[in-house]
């Protein structure tokens, strides 16, 4: 098995679904305009400039998920699906996928957001393997906790490791594809790391490495 990894937000979407997905809670009145408006654009910079407490965030990002039952959830989800994603969607990262899936290899969308947002965005990509931000679950009610490790700077490698041996796989030949320095300790990881559309940390960094660099913007 060779694996074709890939970062979602900013790498595979023009766009960070994650950000999004509060966005589209405040247009639609689900939570207090302001304040999460507030903090929501608040955690996208710690996140941008590499000083987010996940935990933190992901309790802020859960929180919605513990005041309504499954089928509300999923109905909203679905219009932020046609919404907010749908125009998120790029003709090369489609092009990009196809090219590793018809070598044979195994893809699969890494990434930080949670499990709930990002599932059916991979199912849409044709991606079969989803390491995510796993939200508990508890008698069929999100807690707004964190289950396990969440696949964030290191926990991705963490995360990797253990699906790595669960199936029995390695790392031979991989590749792994992020705009976000956040991404580095699995970037080092891999055979064949590619900076998508980087942030500046990455871009400098990829280019002094002799990593290589790519776009998938349209």
């Amino acid at each position: 098995m060779t694996l074709a990894i890939f970062d979602l937000d900013n790498t595979l979407l023009n766009g960070d679904s994650d950000h999004a997905w509060g966005e589209f809670l405040v247009e639609e009145g689900i939570v207090d305009a302001e304040d999460y408006k507030r903090m929501n654009d608040r955690f996208y910079q710690e996140y941008l400039d590499g000083s987010l407490d996940v935990f933190h965030y992901q309790r802020f990002v859960l929180a919605p998920l513990t005041q309504h039952p499954m089928d509300q959830l999923e109905r909203w989800r679905d219009k932020f699906m046609a919404d907010k994603v749908q125009p998120m969607m790029q003709d090369k990262a489609a092009r990009l996928l196809a090219e590793h899936r018809a070598q044979g290899h195994t893809l699969m969308i890494i990434t930080a957001t949670n499990r709930f947002i990002t599932e059916p965005i991979a199912k849409l990509l044709g991606v079969d393997h989803l390491i995510a931000t796993d939200p508990e679950l508890v008698n069929g009610r999100f807690t707004g906790e964190v289950a396990g490790t969440p696949s964030f700077q290191d926990g991705k490698v963490v995360r990797l490791n253990d699906w790595l041996a669960a199936h029995g796989e390695n790392l031979d030949g991989a590749w792994f594809y992020s705009d976000s320095h956040n991404d580095l300790p699995l970037l080092r990881q891999v055979e064949n790391p590619v900076a998508v559309d980087p942030d500046p940390t990455l871009e400098k960094i990829a280019v002094a490495r002799g990593w290589n660099v790519m776009s998938l913007r349209d």
